[in-house]
């Protein structure tokens, strides 16, 4: 007799508002990091925690702090409109008519800022005219989110829209990391590395060594989380 499931883990939560067939498989990660823990039977760091619950093959990865390659499915890629140009391009010429996993592009490093917002806006939409005809078009093709010029900064609207505690998202973009302030690990990556995973190809990284760092002193009164 069938029976219905009680366990959180077994429930369908939507990854964000905007896309209505994606969602966050915290079941399959839990599965994931569960027998990595059987495996090295050590207490593990929140980071790697989430790394090795998106490992690829979790039964025969090779996990050694600071050398081992992890093969990693991301649950998400975001590219910036000066990168996800090529990605695109790159992207097209596997032949898929699809991306594998969900990814959105998102036009905001074209724009320069000038004169103010609405002139500099308007500038960049008129020079820039080919490359957002070509990503609004690949993007309704492909399956892609595409977050036009106007819409916010890549890392924001990461943070706002797309980060969720657990989740591993790669971005064409050196800020990508801020999605890590909802738990997530957000982590910025070339071009190519978002082809694999627009591809249905694992990503790799070296697996992180843990570092202590002891903070000492007072923060000043202008101190926020995006200080470096």
């Amino acid at each position: 007799m069938a029976t219905v499931s009680d366990s959180p883990l077994d429930r369908k939560v939507k990854q964000n508002n905007w896309e209505d067939n994606n969602f966050i498989n915290y079941k399959k990660m839990s599965e994931n990091l569960a027998i990595v823990r059987s495996r090295l039977n050590r207490p593990l760091t929140y980071a790697e925690k989430i790394l090795y619950s998106h490992l690829d093959n979790p039964h025969e990865q090779d996990i050694q702090r600071g050398s081992s390659y992890l093969k990693l499915r991301p649950d998400r890629v975001a590219c910036q409109d000066a990168t996800a140009q090529m990605a695109i391009l790159q992207f097209m010429s596997a032949g898929m008519p699809s991306v594998a996993n969900p990814t959105t592009v998102h036009c905001d490093h074209l724009i320069e800022a000038q004169i103010g917002g609405a002139k500099d806006l308007e500038r960049a939409v008129n020079i820039n005219k080919e490359v957002y005809d070509f990503l609004a078009s690949a993007c309704a093709k492909y399956n892609i989110g595409f977050w036009k010029p106007g819409s916010g900064i890549i890392h924001q609207i990461l943070l706002e829209n797309y980060a969720f505690p657990g989740g591993l998202l790669i971005g064409t973009d050196s800020h990508t990391p801020n999605g890590g302030g909802l738990g997530m690990a957000a982590i910025g990556v070339g071009g190519a590395d978002a082809v694999d995973v627009m591809a249905n190809l694992p990503w790799e990284l070296k697996a992180p060594n843990v570092i202590g760092v002891k903070l000492t002193g007072e923060l000043s009164g202008w101190t926020s989380p995006k200080v470096s």
